[in-house]
């Protein structure tokens, strides 16, 4: 070691670690240390394609639709916990884009009980088997998971809101189904006690129109409930009431609109995780480090060294931290093949629910034209009030049942564009 004289010794350590450092050229698997090229993780956003794709995708909600209102409300009260993470997560890839810069640090020592030596240390990394590249790379590709996340976040936290949102919808117009068909058989039941009462009709016929007006009613009920219990939970998650909200909207989504947002997830972990094996080797493997401390005693120098000392295990230890290269791209695949799969089942689901959609209009208005014949009859004299009462309950549950079919049609839709991130604007996420 040399000893450097001077009134600010300090200045020619850190002047000469920087022109060092600053000389040397930097390799795709180089290890040696350049302020060229490490200006990679200071904007990920500027030249992610993740964050690009994030930021391009827009919503499949149309503006005016009550599903609109409904998303646009609840993102308002979103607490967004995830931007945070995402602020948190920017900033070590700030910091880390600026790694190849000298570290400074003070030494102070105590040499007797009234007189302290204080140093500054001047550290700059020549060679380091790409471990700050590799630091750089993964505080980059840590932007791209915490941006992923945030995006299925606020797409999973719009689907929650439009899934109580039918369910409040479905459940009120059960219950006007309810009220409807309650009115109807009330007056079948009138009809039945006059007709007891003339002695013309069985009471038995009487009691059971009763107990299905009781069942009615309490069909009611529950419907009311179920009603109000979404209603109450999704104004909980709004800005505002959600009361007034009425109406379905039309979302047309495509299975192939967007690449799935748990593939893009696995696509940035898979980065994370191999840069992150770059670092595991790096670590053990010797490096070069130039530096040396300035104040009373200035030293410089160059000095060889390694976070963990080599043994005879070494070997296999980088050949499992390459491996993990592997099962990183491997979890994208299957990450792929999940993906494809959900998608191929909800396609096949959207398409039996469209279908059955249609068929159940088709056999509403069939049974509507069965009822109308049978109370003309009815009104000739030719049926009974109980035939009129059997098939008007065959036309009430298949009305039922296309109300079912229409919501869990629009609940499908939505789960794709869950899926496929399509919920929410990326350039507002």
């Amino acid at each position: 070691m040399g000893q450097v004289d001077g009134s600010k010794p300090w200045v020619l350590v850190a002047l000469s670690a920087m022109i060092l450092s600053g000389c040397l050229g930097t390799q795709e698997d180089g290890g040696f240390v350049s302020r060229f090229g490490a200006a990679d993780a200071s904007r990920p956003e500027a030249e992610s394609r993740i964050i690009t794709d994030l930021q391009t995708r827009s919503t499949v909600l149309p503006p005016d639709s009550a599903f609109a209102q409904v998303a646009r409300r609840t993102l308002a009260a979103y607490s967004r916990t995830g931007e945070a993470d995402l602020r948190a997560a920017r900033l070590r890839s700030e910091a880390a884009s600026k790694n190849w810069l000298p570290r400074v640090g003070p030494d102070i020592s105590l040499t007797s009980l009234d007189d302290f030596v204080a140093n500054l240390i001047v550290e700059q990394v020549i060679f380091d088997n790409g471990r700050l590249k590799a630091e750089r790379a993964f505080a980059k590709a840590d932007v791209e998971v915490v941006a992923v996340e945030l995006a299925a976040d606020t797409n999973a936290r719009v689907f929650d809101a439009l899934s109580l949102y039918l369910d409040a919808a479905e459940g009120r117009e059960r219950a006007r189904l309810d009220r409807r068909t309650l009115d109807d058989m009330a007056r079948f039941e009138w009809v039945m006690q006059e007709r007891v009462k003339g002695g013309i009709s069985d009471r038995s016929d009487l009691n059971v129109l009763r107990q299905k007006l009781g069942e009615i009613r309490a069909s009611l009920v529950a419907n009311d409930e179920a009603a109000e219990t979404a209603l109450a939970e999704l104004n909980a998650m709004s800005t505002a009431p959600l009361d007034d909200v009425r109406g379905l909207a039309d979302i047309p989504v495509a299975i192939n609109a967007a690449k799935p947002l748990d593939v893009l997830r696995a696509e940035a972990e898979k980065e994370r995780d191999i840069a992150q094996a770059r670092i595991d080797r790096a670590g053990r493997l010797p490096g070069v480090t130039a530096g040396g401390t300035a104040g009373e005693e200035t030293d410089l120098g160059v000095t060889l060294r390694a976070d963990q000392l080599l043994g005879l295990g070494t070997g296999d230890e980088l050949k499992a931290i390459e491996t993990q290269k592997e099962a990183a791209a491997r979890r994208v695949l299957q990450a792929k093949e999940d993906s494809n799969r959900t998608l191929k089942r909800l396609e096949q689901r959207l398409a039996a629910l469209s279908r059955q959609v249609g068929e159940a209009s088709a056999l509403t208005a069939q049974a509507r034209a069965n009822l109308d014949l049978f109370q003309e009859q009815y009104d000739a004299g030719q049926r009974q009030v109980m035939d009129v009462v059997s098939v008007y309950e065959t036309f009430a549950d298949r009305e039922e049942q296309s109300v079912g079919l229409k919501y869990e049609l629009a609940l499908t839709r939505l789960e794709i564009a869950r899926h496929l991130g399509l919920l929410a604007d990326g350039s507002e996420v």
